[in-house]
């Protein structure tokens, strides 16, 4: 075996050792970490596929912010770790049907995987033609532009929808009106109150 294929089967090890410990870990922070762990070995799997800029883009993105956000919120929400185990026995009994059953289904369909005759993949560009990264905008923004806008416009929609549940009016709190600010008349507004000297207001 190659030196590749060793350093392949770390990686691919670490993301399914990662994964499962995110899922298992009774310790919120744990699964973080764990989580951490797995995009570390999909970044290593990318990095051997050629792909140095998905690698690059997933450490940025997902670990150095959006998995280190998690863990701060994570660490600085008050959780009751008792009341989340028992509502993990609760449901344990259904969570395992459900996983068995995603389980059976993903048997299925890798049992009765064909290739149809005449499908080729993406044409992928010989080395040092060009890099990566544009071989992947040349995808994006050429076979995939539609659905590339599809998801884009699903995750605006997914923002929006967040926005509204988690918006809340309350009535006891005095908010900034600033059509009515810059409609006033400074002389309704402003009082000018002759004060006699030695008396107060």
């Amino acid at each position: 075996m190659s030196v590749a294929g060793v350093v392949f089967y770390i990686f691919a090890l670490t993301v399914l050792a990662g994964g499962v410990f995110t899922v298992v870990s009774r310790n919120p922070v744990h699964s973080v970490l764990w989580l951490i762990t797995a995009f570390i070995g999909a970044t290593g799997l990318f990095v051997l596929m050629g792909a140095e800029f998905l690698a690059m883009l997933l450490m940025i993105v997902y670990v150095g912010a959006v998995a280190v956000l998690f863990l701060f919120v994570v660490m600085m929400l008050d959780i009751d770790f008792a009341e989340l185990k028992a509502g993990m026995a609760k449901y344990l009994p259904i969570a395992l049907l459900i996983g068995v059953i995603l389980l059976i289904e993903l048997a299925m369909i890798f049992g009765t995987w064909v290739a149809a005759d005449g499908v080729t993949l993406l044409a992928r560009p010989e080395a040092g033609e060009i890099a990566n990264t544009e071989a992947l905008g040349r995808v994006v923004y050429t076979e995939y532009l539609l659905l590339f806008q599809l998801a884009g416009l699903v995750l605006l929609v997914a923002m929006i929808g967040a926005i509204v549940l988690t918006m809340r009016h309350r009535k006891d709190i005095k908010r900034q009106n600033v059509v009515m600010q810059m409609q006033r008349d400074p002389k309704a507004a402003i009082k000018l109150v002759d004060v006699k000297p030695g008396q107060g207001l």
